[in-house]
């Protein structure tokens, strides 16, 4: 790499206001200058990374040179027909936590205060700015950006886990921004702007910060969210996130578990019109969600069930039964034409994942040995505990969390080299990390576990087979799932031996982790399909259309 020259400047220049006017031919109203995300004009600014001598490197005014030729350039270019605006970081990341901003970049502020159309402000650091909800509370990005609306009277806009309506009614109304950036919670739901607007701000489907819209971009794939079912298939489908078809016949249908795929489908069932019967084993509702909400930082998760069970509240069409455990003739008795479900999964106990293909016979002693479901059932280990991470998500590392906090000792082993890797793909890796070692967990990664006796684990790397032991007086696996579905079986077997014929028989499917253990957000997209697509002649194949479907208004 080299220093840009005075031709290489004058080339970033031409190229854009070319730019800048391909858009407005294109019909694009605004029209950006971006100089955050450590991108080029970023590294302008940096007083760190800004190491020239010219007229572009130095002092303040001289590090700001670039950004406002490009301001006032594209200015002059799209005049009057677009806005110019200009998205920049409210810090430098030469701040302390007490004083986050520094003198230098409020200078660099008051400098370009009154050249944009629109102010779009974000923090330095993206990790942080897009933070999940388990480490960065909602709003907490205030304290850094809120003097910038002081310096400049053109409109602001600001960003940084919003979820809550009122909280960003409240930034509005306290001058803190003029505008709310809300890319996550308007993936979540569409309608946000219109909701609060009308003052159905219950029916809003509130984010969670679980990130996994990120993880498409991250992995290359189609976008998902955990609350919104209908993302990245407005098109592809002709889902629209807030209509649905109307039912195709007066069918009872009996949805059998009230996880997050059980929820959504009675919820979209219900909207459908059908009547929906609930029936849940356990005394509340919200199956692995309400566990896994309980775990540290998970709270906001709980909003999967909360959003679901509110609208389903409202609807008179639906009826739900708590505590009741129901057997294959039970379900069948009620005489429902259609019969869902969705009865969940369990933590595997044998060690089987991705590091062990088959089960693993030398676990110890079975009392010694724990899941996540032990963990939530309040059954915890004593002593030091061994966590094994064969999962790579968050469970692994908030379970170790969850322990900590009881007073148990705990060395965390994992056969990828970082803790929790897949968080990578959620922009939460770093995080979960630097929180284990500020806990005093032990972390061992690049290992699987081999063998464990009751007092030593033997651990043998993945890179050379060498083995060590660590004593440890529990296991704790977190491997893979297996779907809860004897009562689906029951219930389709007993339906195919008879022979009858006196009486249509129900149909019967199964959903969610019932079916295949996934993600949440793959729970809750299972149950809005089948619910979506009940009494209708959609193909269950995947499919891509081509032409529009739906008039968003």
């Amino acid at each position: 790499t080299r220093a840009m020259d005075r031709k290489d400047i004058r080339n970033l220049r031409r190229w854009h206001r070319e730019a800048a006017l391909r858009a407005r031919e294109a019909g694009f109203d605004i029209v950006y200058v971006y100089a955050t995300h450590f991108y080029l004009l970023a590294q302008f600014l940096s007083p760190v990374h800004n190491q020239r001598s010219d007229e572009y490197g130095g002092s303040v005014k001289n590090r700001v040179r670039l950004v406002r030729e490009l301001i006032e350039e594209t200015k002059e270019a799209v005049g009057d027909t677009c806005a110019v605006a200009v998205r920049m970081a409210a810090d430098d990341g030469t701040g302390t936590p007490e004083q986050p901003v520094s003198e230098e970049r409020r200078e660099m502020f008051s400098i370009l205060a009154e050249l944009p159309d629109l102010w779009d402000i974000n923090i330095h650091s993206y990790e942080h700015e897009m933070g999940v909800s388990r480490f960065v509370q909602e709003g907490s990005l205030e304290k850094t950006m809120h003097y910038v609306k002081s310096i400049t009277s053109k409109p602001v806009v600001t960003v940084g886990r919003f979820t809550s309506p009122d909280t960003m009614v409240s930034q509005v109304r306290r001058g803190i921004t003029d505008f709310i950036g809300a890319a996550r919670p308007s993936i979540a739901d569409p309608y946000l702007p219109r909701k609060i607007d009308a003052g159905r701000t219950e029916d809003i489907r509130e984010c969670i910060g679980c990130n996994i819209c990120y993880t498409g971009d991250s992995l290359g794939v189609p976008i998902r969210c955990t609350q919104n079912p209908t993302m990245g298939e407005e098109w592809r489908r002709g889902w629209h996130p807030e209509r649905i078809q109307p039912k195709s016949s007066d069918a009872t249908v009996l949805v059998v578990g009230a996880g997050p795929a059980g929820l959504e489908a009675t919820r979209a069932l219900g909207q459908r019109g059908y009547n929906v019967m609930l029936a849940e084993a356990a005394t509340e509702l919200g199956g692995r969600v309400a566990q896994e909400c309980r775990l540290p930082g998970l709270a906001e998760w709980g909003r999967v069930v909360d959003y679901r069970v509110q609208q389903i509240q409202t609807m008179p069409n639906v009826d739900i039964f708590l505590d009741n455990h129901l057997s294959a003739d039970d379900a069948l008795s009620i005489g429902a034409q259609h019969i869902v479900v969705a009865t969940g999964s369990k933590w595997r106990a044998d060690g089987y994942g991705r590091y062990h293909s088959v089960p693993c016979p030398d676990l110890g002693p079975s009392e010694q040995v724990f899941t996540p479901n032990d963990i939530f059932e309040g059954r915890l280990p004593k002593g030091k505990a061994l966590v094994f991470d064969d999962d790579h998500y968050y469970m692994g590392s908030v379970l170790a969390e969850a322990l900590v906090a009881q007073g148990v000792e705990v060395c965390f082993v994992t056969p990828e080299n970082l803790v929790s890797a897949w968080g990578v793909m959620t922009d939460e890796q770093y995080q979960v990390q630097q929180r284990l070692i500020e806990l005093g967990v032990e972390i061992i990664t690049a290992h699987g576990l081999d063998e464990f006796d009751g007092s030593n684990a033997r651990l043998s790397c993945v890179y050379s087979e060498r083995t060590r032991e660590v004593a440890a007086d529990a296991v704790v696996l977190v491997t893979t799932r297996i779907p809860v579905d004897d009562l689906y079986r029951e219930i389709a077997g007993t339906i195919a031996a008879d022979t009858s014929g006196s009486d249509p028989a129900p149909t019967v499917h199964k959903i969610g982790d019932c079916d295949a253990p996934a993600i949440i957000a793959a729970a809750v997209y299972a149950g809005h399909r089948y619910a979506r697509e009940l009494g209708t002649d959609m193909d269950q194949s995947d499919v891509v259309r081509q032409d529009k479907l739906f008039d968003p208004d």
